[in-house]
């Protein structure tokens, strides 16, 4: 029997407007995206390092690198080996992103439209460090839509009822899991208040606020991906995403306190496609004000 308070799932996966029916998934995701597109280029604009069609014209080549990133990772590592069934391989519908291939390959074509716009990639960096996790929070809905990547059985208030066609297999009706799409959306927003904290507290040098975000999110993806329980390749004690996760953040953290020590030149360095640097007279690296 459900509790009072426990998380009801939709009954459907699709949401139906003006006689049309949406996959919710796909809409999660695409308002996750247009969230982050809009506040990058805000913080982008106020920090004077360039204008929201730079951004939109970025945002158009990662957005597309990133879905498709993603869902290589999805193919290539899921324990369900979808790599094995061509008719599944474009179905993003029916949910399978992995976050880490979307990240590399979204960052990766990302600084190359931003330098094809003549446009700073640090500067990049930092404007959008803050709005990538916010956008992960919106599109970790569409997990609860399609009631899947859930956690172990809890009996938390919070617990998330699944009906019995969702059900995995070995579990009695009415039983309540981990809300694991919920932790990892409140952990990513928590994210983005910390990320524009440290901005406006620590002096970072340019783009290294997103180095900061791939540990913070890989702390969190590391913690919640042990809670989950759907079939995961796995080594070692952990699965396949939390190893991914460990490596992240160490990678992170190393560039992080080796950058640290590195001593600031006295005159920026350019490179094609960057913008002059808008620090102060004394070389200081500059940090932009933040919303």
């Amino acid at each position: 029997m459900l509790r009072p308070g426990s998380i009801p799932s939709p009954s459907s996966g699709s949401i139906n407007l003006f006689g049309l029916s949406i996959h919710a998934y796909g809409l999660m995701i695409a308002s996750g995206v247009l969230l982050a597109v809009w506040l990058t280029g805000r913080r982008l604009e106020r920090a004077g390092a360039g204008t929201k069609d730079d951004v939109s014209s970025m945002a158009m080549w990662a957005v597309a690198a990133g879905v498709i990133g993603a869902r290589l990772y999805y193919i290539v590592t899921d324990k369900s080996q979808p790599w094995k069934e061509p008719s599944r391989w474009l179905k993003i519908w029916e949910g399978g992103l992995g976050i880490p291939g979307g990240l590399l390959a979204g960052v990766l074509v990302g600084m190359w439209a931003t330098r094809k716009r003549g446009v700073s990639v640090t500067a990049m960096f930092t404007a959008a460090a803050p709005a990538i996790p916010l956008a992960q929070a919106v599109g970790r809905l569409g997990n609860w839509w399609n009631q899947e990547l859930f956690g172990r059985p809890t009996t938390l208030p919070w617990a998330l009822e699944i009906d019995d066609a969702h059900l995995p297999e070995g579990y009695a009706s009415g039983t309540t899991f981990h809300p694991t799409f919920l932790y990892e959306a409140l952990w990513n927003v928590a994210l983005a208040g910390v990320l524009i904290l440290i901005e406006r507290k620590v002096k970072l040098k340019p783009g290294r606020l997103l180095a900061v975000y791939v540990a913070g999110y890989a702390a969190g993806r590391f913690w919640v991906e042990g809670l989950r329980i759907d079939p995961a390749n796995a080594g070692g004690g952990w699965r396949l995403n939390q190893w991914t996760a460990v490596v992240a953040f160490v990678l992170a953290v190393a560039f992080l306190a080796w950058d640290w020590r590195r001593p600031v030149p006295a005159a920026a360095e350019r490179v094609d496609g960057d913008v002059p640097d808008t620090s102060a007279a004394d070389g200081d690296d500059y940090v932009p004000e933040d919303d």
